[in-house]
């Protein structure tokens, strides 16, 4: 976790219906703001309000897709693989394990994108 962000920042996101909605959906393939709204039963402002929640604790991060008529629009990924919180010493701990993408399927995914 970023030293900025603090446990009460990350429990905050992580209570809201949305981000939990968007992380779980995210998780599975990467997805624009508006298949998130659709799937998230949101509007596209709550949507990106909570997309700027998540990234600001690191939780998604945005990547910039190539549409065939070339375009651009932003997609989305959950960035979280594990968050441990613990008790220890009169005082809690949050450890995140972000998840590390190989450098070879962040290209393939970039060229994909660009075809």
């Amino acid at each position: 976790m970023s030293e900025d962000t603090d446990l009460s920042t990350v429990l905050a996101v992580l209570d809201d219906e949305y981000a939990r909605e968007i992380l779980t959906h995210t998780s599975v393939e990467p997805m624009s703001a508006s298949t998130l709204s659709e799937r998230c039963d949101a509007s596209l402002p709550t949507i990106y309000r909570r997309l700027d929640r998540l990234e600001e604790c690191r939780l998604v991060s945005e990547e910039t897709e190539l549409a065939p008529d070339g375009n651009h629009y932003s997609v989305y990924s959950a960035n979280l693989e594990s968050l441990e919180l613990s008790l220890g010493d009169g005082e809690f701990e949050l450890e995140v394990t972000y998840q590390d993408e190989d450098v070879a399927d962040k290209f393939t995914r970039m060229w994909e994108g660009m075809r």
